[in-house]
C-alpha cells in the first residue's frame, strides 16, 4: 500500500506550484467503509489524503464537474492545472475523457497508485453491520483486516472486495505523470462469465428480472450525476424541449432512462462500477454495462479507457466494414 508521507508530501510538492489550482484525491471518511473525496486548494492541507481500499470514488469524476463552460459573465477562465489521484480503474476514464477531447492531457496532473482492490461498503455492512464511526482498511494478498470501534476484524479477500476488483485487468494506471507505488500484478482476466449466465435465461426470464429491477428506480439520476464519461453541458433525459424521457417514475420511462443510458455508455463506459455504488436502490446497473462492453469489445475489438491515442468507437471506422444492411 502506498506511504501516505510519500502520497502527501507529493501532493504539497505540486499544490506549490504556480500553474495548479487544485487537487482531487481521498480523506478518512467521516463514518462507514468508505472514504470521502477531497479537493484541496492549499498545500498545508495534504496531509488529510489518504490512500488504501476505502477509497472508492473514481475522483476522475470530478475534472469535468467544474469546467463546464462558458464562465460566469465578467469572469475568465482559470487555465492552470488540475492534479487528481488516480487508480487503475478511475485512470480509463481520464483515458477516456481525453479520447473524447473533454480537456487536453496538460491540463491535468495524474498520479497514479497502483491498487490491491477496495472494499464494497454493501459487502461490509452484511458482514460486520453499519458504522458510525470512518474504518480503516489494510488488505494483504488474501485477507482483508477491518478496525471497526477500535475492534480488528478480517475477512476473505473476495468476500469484501467489490466485484470490478476481482475480476480487475488493469489495476495499474494507463496514464500517469507520478506512481505512487510499485506495480501490482493483474488479478484476473475477464471472460464477462457473469454476462453469458445472465444470458442463459430465456427472455420472458430476463424481462421479468429488469421490469422488477427497473420499477424500483426513484430516478434521483445518482448514477448519471457520479458517472465520470456522463459530462454533458445538458443531458437529454432531462431536456424538456424536445422531451425524449418524461420524469414519472414508471416502468416505461424508467426502462427507457436506462436503456438510454446504456446505449449512450457503449464503447465509453470504463468499467468503475461508481454508477452501482452510489444506487440507493440497488439496481444492478454494471450488468447491462457490461453486457455492451462485451458486445463492443467482440463486435469491434474495441476497449475504451486504455489508449489515449485511440478514436471514439463511434466516431471511428473501416472503409473494409461490410456493408449488407444498406438496401
Amino acid at each position: 500500500m502506498v506511504d501516505p508521507k510519500k502520497l502527501q508530501d507529493k501532493a504539497k510538492e505540486i499544490l506549490v506550484r504556480d500553474d495548479v489550482r487544485r487537487l482531487i484525491g481521498w480523506k478518512r471518511g467521516t463514518y462507514g467503509y468508505e472514504a470521502a473525496p477531497a479537493v484541496i486548494k492549499d498545500a498545508s492541507d495534504a496531509e488529510v489524503l489518504i490512500f488504501d481500499p476505502t477509497c472508492v470514488q473514481n475522483p476522475a469524476s470530478f475534472i469535468t464537474l467544474e469546467e463546464k463552460l462558458p464562465v460566469p459573465r465578467g469572469a475568465e477562465p482559470d487555465t492552470r492545472k488540475v492534479a487528481v489521484m488516480v487508480k487503475g480503474c478511475d485512470s480509463r476514464a481520464i483515458v477516456q475523457q481525453l479520447v473524447e477531447k473533454a480537456y487536453d492531457r496538460e491540463d491535468v496532473i495524474v498520479l497514479g497508485i497502483p491498487c490491491r482492490g477496495v472494499i464494497d461498503h454493501r459487502k461490509a455492512e452484511a458482514m460486520f453491520g453499519d458504522v458510525a464511526a470512518p474504518v480503516e482498511v489494510s488488505l494483504n494478498s488474501d485477507k482483508v483486516t477491518l478496525t471497526v470501534n477500535g475492534e480488528k476484524k478480517e475477512a476473505k479477500r473476495e468476500e469484501l472486495l467489490m466485484d470490478k476488483c476481482l475480476r480487475c485487468r488493469y489495476p495499474n494506471p494507463l496514464v500517469s505523470d507520478f506512481l505512487l507505488d510499485g506495480e501490482v500484478e493483474k488479478f484476473a482476466d475477464d471472460d464477462f462469465g457473469d454476462v453469458a449466465e445472465f444470458e442463459k435465461q430465456p427472455p420472458a426470464d430476463k424481462w421479468a428480472y429488469w421490469e422488477e429491477q427497473f420499477s424500483k428506480c426513484i430516478r434521483c439520476y445518482s448514477c448519471r450525476n457520479v458517472c465520470p464519461m456522463c459530462y454533458c453541458v445538458e443531458c437529454i433525459v432531462t431536456k424538456l424541449r424536445p422531451q425524449w424521457t418524461r420524469r414519472s417514475t414508471d416502468i416505461s420511462e424508467n426502462t427507457a432512462y436506462h436503456i438510454q443510458r446504456a446505449w449512450h455508455l457503449a464503447g465509453r463506459c470504463i468499467e468503475c462500477m461508481e454508477c452501482q455504488r452510489v444506487c440507493p436502490v440497488d439496481i444492478p446497473i454494471m450488468t447491462l454495462n457490461r453486457k455492451l462492453t462485451r458486445d463492443v469489445k467482440e463486435l469491434f475489438d474495441y476497449e475504451p479507457g486504455v489508449d489515449t491515442e485511440a478514436q471514439p468507437l463511434l466516431a471511428s471506422y473501416n472503409p473494409q466494414d461490410p456493408e449488407e444492411y444498406i438496401m
